[in-house]
């Protein structure tokens, strides 16, 4: 029989993953948030909603959490009736969210002390992908729980990284997502700073495009210019707080992070010019607020 598992987190990416447990077989209960609009077609496929966090844990054998960062992690598993409370010896708790390392390492050892695994495995891709069951998942666990979660993982995931030891899952994320910003943050600078010296962004991208600098980023910012602002469903609050982690990691490694810390000023930045809601290809029109210049057509 397939494995009972439980689910925190139905947002945008937490939904098509969801959908993808029950779609395969497996028998789901997920604690619903504010968000109610998307979980008709969970409750039609034979998804049952647990009133509670701890009721979710109770009724399964592997958790899924999908929540913004380590804060609402916290809440999910040690707050009031959290995972913690309806957790029982043997349960794997899996963190897909993008969290602080160091928070997780307390959490882990926490429910380690009740016999409870707890992994680590955030995401890479968009809810897009979520929804096709195309993610790609980076889990730090060790051998052992790894052979038994890859299975479940596979219903949501075309591609399945065992990248090390508990832990090491949200620190290569913070990896990917800082490489990831800093092209997103250079990218809207660079179109900034050629419209104030006069150059075509058509001409700048076609230079770009044709290159070694060429990249998906850049490609999903310049879908901007065409009047798309969604190319990277990522909020710039979100992409400030990842950030913020990764300083907070390589400040304690130590390794030095000058590029680091100016990425993540450059998105504290654009939060308080009032763009932290929008997506990261709305860097373009924080540059344009912050440098006085017109960039995108309008």
């Amino acid at each position: 029989m397939a494995q009972r598992v439980g689910f925190v987190g139905i947002g945008l990416m937490g939904h098509g993953m969801a959908k993808n447990l029950v779609a395969k077989g497996f028998p789901l209960t997920f604690k619903a948030h504010r968000n109610r609009s998307n979980l008709a077609d969970l409750l039609a496929g034979g998804a049952r909603e647990a009133a509670t966090h701890a009721e979710v844990a109770k009724a399964s054998e592997i958790v899924f959490i999908c929540v913004t960062g380590s804060p609402q992690v916290d809440e999910v598993v040690l707050g009031q009736n959290g995972l913690c409370e309806g957790a029982r010896e043997g349960l794997i708790i899996v963190d897909c969210s993008t969290s602080e390392p160091a928070e997780t390492m307390r959490i882990r050892g926490i429910l380690g002390r009740a016999g409870v695994i707890y992994i680590d495995a955030p995401l890479t891709r968009t809810p897009k992908e979520a929804e096709e069951g195309r993610l790609n998942v980076l889990v730090g666990a060790d051998d052992a729980t790894f052979a038994m979660i890859k299975p479940v993982l596979a219903a949501f995931a075309e591609n399945v990284f065992h990248v090390g030891p508990p832990g090491a899952g949200h620190v290569v994320k913070l990896l990917n997502n800082f490489l990831a910003l800093s092209i997103a943050a250079c990218t809207a600078e660079a179109f900034a700073a050629g419209a104030k010296a006069g150059v075509p962004a058509d001409k700048l991208h076609a230079i770009v495009s044709a290159g070694g600098v060429n990249s998906g980023i850049f490609q999903a910012m310049y879908k901007a210019f065409s009047g798309d602002l969604n190319g990277l469903t990522f909020a710039i609050d979100n992409a400030r707080k990842d950030l913020r982690y990764y300083t907070h990691l390589a400040e304690s490694l130590p390794t030095t992070s000058f590029i680091g810390e100016a990425v993540h000023q450059s998105f504290i930045a654009a939060c308080n010019a009032g763009y932290g809601g929008k997506f990261v290809a709305s860097m373009l029109e924080a540059q344009e607020h912050l440098n006085n210049v017109k960039i995108l057509p309008r």
